[in-house]
């Protein structure tokens, strides 16, 4: 995990480097152990590393021998063995995963992208003058850009300010600079962007053949459909155990996260580790308690962060300007994530979560109502929950953990899985008889957790963590004292604002990020 910066076009560098080190310097804490720069007269690529694969021998921007290429990347590729030993013993000389990318790109071309599985964001140079950037499908790690001159599509309606048309790539909006800042986009998941053949799609969030729904031919699953749900979800998280550092784990108590530690914990014991896992509430929460209970059964090494008011209000006052967002619901959920993840750095780099899930199973409230009762509108607002997870939960989950320096991880956002999952019959996830959302789920997992925390039924993160009450009248007082009457129920480049509490936000967010379009950069849930 990492933070990048990345600049293609006629590379003047007594002008431009150092405005591309700058930006790169505001993004150092996704990076704290390493920094590296490679220019070319074409290209610029600046790197914050977080030491995660090959400590030693991953520094970045990382060449092949010839040093013909360069590459920098964000996030995992977790097919990288593979991918490495497809090519001649020496090629590949560090464990690297960012570097069986290169080699692969060097070899397939810009087809090699698709056949990475993980979460991404990658930036390659080559001394020929060419280049590629690309994000993963899910868009799971972040990306943004001033797309050249050239771009037409609507989506990027904006072009550089530059007048020597520099295409300017970042791992976070903060990045850019304030004169560049009208200009930036939110860099498409699933695409790629090279001089040459400018920006194309490779990958979709959700595969086109899981896209319309499948027709139950029974009223209920077997046990065959629970071994292929189980046994998705367990490779899902072994692929994410991959790590030359510990790996612990986001425990809110919630049946996400718990079944993802009760697969870890004999993970991590099979390499002679303890798993650790973290969990954040006030005292006698719901989740602390659960969390509590499902550490003990798995053998886990527990931790308590136990959060009072003043905590949660501090958190409160940076969570806007940290996950660049000012959607209600992404700052309230963001506080208790601030609070765990400045506690789990000092333990692990990296931790799983459960994110995903509920997009997957269909486990929030509001989609077990009339309006998705029939299995067609239940399946297609599950894919496009999916497809909008990039600006919104994963955004929250990636700002708050690389703020501390700590790489969070999704399992079940697992390409394969969500193959898995989209392919069930959604009659199956409309809580068949009146049981808990995640049914098939729950079911799936059947001994791997007692019973009553395995069909404990749903909590907001917020509200299970006992900060939500907390948090709520924290907002209503911030929101009656802010001076916030000046701004427009709908301003400019925004959606319309909802709530005192949104207007709070946006004003904070307007004033830490001024110039960035939120219509170009940021997602909104349905409702505040």
């Amino acid at each position: 995990m990492c933070g990048i910066v990345a600049a293609f076009g006629d590379i003047d560098h007594g002008r431009h480097s150092g405005k591309y080190e700058r930006m790169l310097g505001k993004v150092a804490h996704r990076g704290p152990d390493d920094t590296g720069v490679h220019v070319e007269s074409t290209a610029w690529l600046g790197h914050q590393r977080l030491s995660i694969m090959d400590v030693s021998g991953g520094h970045q921007p990382m060449a092949d021998a010839a040093e013909s290429a360069w590459i920098v990347g964000n996030g995992e590729i977790y097919n990288h063995e593979r991918i490495s030993s497809a090519f001649p013993d020496g090629t590949v000389r560090t464990g690297s995963d960012t570097e069986a990318a290169l080699h692969a790109v060097m070899r397939d071309g810009q087809i090699a992208v698709g056949s990475l599985n993980g979460m991404f964001a990658v930036a390659m140079a080559r001394t020929d003058g060419s280049g590629l950037v690309a994000r993963d499908p899910m868009g799971v790690k972040p990306l943004y850009w001033i797309p050249p001159n050239d771009v037409t599509d609507e989506s990027v309606p904006y072009t550089s300010p530059d007048p020597d048309a520099t295409v300017l790539f970042a791992s976070e909006l903060r990045a850019f600079d304030v004169e560049d800042r009208p200009y930036v986009e939110s860099f498409p998941p699933g695409c790629l962007w090279s001089p040459s053949s400018g920006l194309v799609r490779y990958a979709d969030a959700v595969p086109v053949e899981v896209r319309p729904a499948r027709r139950a031919e029974h009223p209920t699953w077997d046990n065959v459909v629970l071994d292929e749900v189980r046994e998705a979800v367990i490779a899902a998280v072994k692929r994410r155990m991959m790590s030359d550092v510990g790996v612990g784990v986001f425990l809110s108590g919630g049946l996400d996260s718990a079944l993802v530690a009760a697969i870890a914990a004999p993970l991590a014991q099979a390499r002679g580790e303890v798993l650790p896992t973290f969990a954040v509430g006030t005292e006698g929460s719901g989740d602390l308690i659960a969390a509590r209970k499902v550490a003990a059964h798995i053998g886990s090494d527990h931790h308590e962060i136990l959060v009072t008011a003043e905590d949660i209000n501090t958190a409160l006052d940076q969570a806007v300007a940290v996950i660049e967002h000012y959607d209600p619901a992404l700052v309230r959920s963001a506080v208790p994530n601030l609070l765990l993840a400045q506690e789990a750095s000092k333990k692990v780099k990296v931790v799983l979560t459960g994110e995903g899930a509920d997009e997957l199973f269909a486990g929030y409230s509001y989609i077990h109502g009339e309006e998705y009762a029939e299995p067609d509108a239940l399946h297609a607002e599950l894919v496009r929950s999916l497809e909008q997870l990039h600006h919104l939960n994963l955004q929250r989950c990636d700002r708050t953990t690389m703020y501390y320096g700590l790489e969070a991880r999704e399992p079940f956002l697992d390409s394969a899985l969500v193959r898995t999952a989209l392919a069930l019959p959604p009659e199956w996830k409309q809580r068949p008889d009146g049981r808990p959302e995640k049914a098939i789920l729950r079911e799936a997992f059947t001994g791997w957790l007692p019973e009553d925390l395995l069909w404990r039924g749903k909590e907001q993160f917020g509200d299970g963590s006992g900060a939500g009450t907390v948090l709520a009248e924290l907002a209503k007082g911030k929101a009656r004292e802010a001076d916030t009457g000046a701004i427009p129920e709908q301003p400019e480049h925004s959606w319309a604002l909802r709530s005192d509490e949104e207007f709070l936000y946006y004003e904070i967010w307007r004033r830490t990020f001024e110039g960035i379009r939120p219509d170009h950069t940021l997602g909104a849930f349905a409702t505040a």
